[in-house]
């Protein structure tokens, strides 16, 4: 009914009423796409006798129809020439409308100003959160940290197929009270196609095979994915190799820029996922990593990983990567067991897993782990290796609390032991 629903919808009017108008646009006549949305909305908005057709209530004919033939539609509805009360779902449909044939609504003589026409192409979610450790390794000094990050993630609609998204982030520690300015963590453009995914600007690496454990952070170029069940994705850039990402263990190698190529293969079917992956970077810093090859300047990393979901409540994964331009520390992996799953959307919801990880800082550059690795651990935490246990609870909605604890040992400082504690609170908005 998309099309005929609105077909000859009020010819006469159009003709009459905006004659003169349609004479000073530019291009007025443009058809709406037989696909757009706008066609459901409007189905809708007649069903609950919001929209009327002609005089005697019906639509007529069978063409597309042009956008300020569209827009006198919404217009009409708009000034409630038939005294229907327009609320809720209904509300939001026309309000939509509204902001999407904003000018043309503007040349007939109904204003719609910038900000109402781009209010609803732009969403801003949020998370605030403080995360506690408390670093109780051998050898070392005992290191407690008190840290907050306030986070804001705006999406910004272009079209039906484009939209751009961001991430802005700001930091600080509580036990030192001080301040950090806020920053961009990533901002990129992508385009759906269907089954084609397009991403271009400064985005997260893809880790889906391995799950976060070679790279849980973001570079700059361009990323694309085809396919659904099988999918095939290509990324390449720049990466910024900050203290983060393992400079201060490589013999203090200074912060530097890695050229970056990448690509991956997963597969889903039934309960099983799974994929493999390949990674290269180039950079002087390798040439001063420990424990590599002499004078090499390239990290090429071979992952694999899998999971499988016996049923809502249990399930199991695995992961294993390797740097073979690395003659140490060149290899990582991690076992794991989950059970249920904290949904930060339900009030209750809880879960909890128990890990083995090894990890190499050859292999994992910079894994996403907050127990076995952590991101601001006095001295770098990796090449470690041991027990990983996590618990998450869900108190009320759109609250997420975790405790974590790790116990292993640290492989490449004679096996000392290593441990940590952690503990998380997040507020979602």
């Amino acid at each position: 009914m998309k099309k005929t629903l609105v077909s000859a919808l009020t010819t006469a009017l159009v003709i009459g009423a905006a004659s003169t108008t349609f004479a000073a646009a530019q291009n007025p006549f443009q058809d709406v796409p037989a696909d757009h949305w706008a066609y459901d909305a409007v189905d809708q908005l007649a069903k609950d006798g919001v929209v009327t057709g002609y005089g005697d209530g019906t639509y007529k004919g069978q063409k597309q129809i042009t956008r300020y033939e569209m827009a006198v539609m919404v217009a009409r509805a708009m000034a409630n020439n038939k005294g229907v009360t327009v609320s809720g779902n209904d509300k939001a449909l026309l309000d939509k409308l509204a902001a999407e044939f904003g000018d043309e609504l503007n040349n007939l003589g109904v204003r719609v100003t910038n900000l109402e026409k781009n209010a609803d192409k732009v969403k801003w979610t949020g998370e605030a959160r403080y995360r506690y450790w408390s670093y109780r390794d051998e050898g070392k000094d005992k290191k407690n940290i008190d840290h907050v990050s306030f986070r804001l993630f705006p999406t910004a609609e272009i079209n039906d197929n484009w939209s751009v998204k961001a991430r802005l982030t700001s930091n600080f520690h509580m036990d030192q009270d001080d301040s950090d300015n806020t920053k961009l963590s990533y901002i990129f453009a992508e385009g759906n196609y269907g089954s084609f995914n397009v991403k271009a600007g400064k985005m997260p690496f893809y880790s889906t095979n391995d799950d976060g454990l070679v790279m849980d952070d973001f570079f700059s170029g361009v990323q694309a994915t085809v396919g659904n069940k099988v999918k095939l994705t290509a990324e390449a850039g720049r990466w910024n190799i900050n203290e983060d990402a393992n400079a201060k263990v490589k013999d203090g190698a200074e912060a530097d820029t890695a050229s970056y190529q990448g690509v991956q293969l997963n597969a889903e079917q039934g309960k099983l996922t799974g994929g493999l992956g390949y990674r290269h970077f180039s950079s002087e810093v390798f040439k001063k990593a420990k424990g590599y090859k002499a004078n090499k300047d390239d990290a090429d990393i071979l992952s694999v990983g899998a999971r499988y979901t016996f049923d809502k409540n249990w399930a199991v994964a695995g992961a294993y990567a390797e740097n073979t331009d690395a003659k140490d520390y060149k290899k990582s992996g991690s076992a794991e067991i989950d059970y249920k799953g904290a949904n930060k959307a339900n009030k209750g919801s809880f879960g909890a897993l128990v890990a083995y990880r090894h990890l190499g800082s050859n292999a994992s550059l910079m894994p996403t782990f907050d127990t076995a690795h952590a991101l601001f651990a006095p001295y770098n935490t990796l090449n470690e290796k041991g027990w990983d246990f996590s618990a998450s609870y869900v108190p009320m909605k759109n609250t997420l609390t975790t405790l974590g604890y790790f116990n292993g040992k640290q492989f490449a400082n004679h096996d000392k032991k290593a441990e940590t504690l952690y503990a998380r609170v997040s507020f979602f908005f």
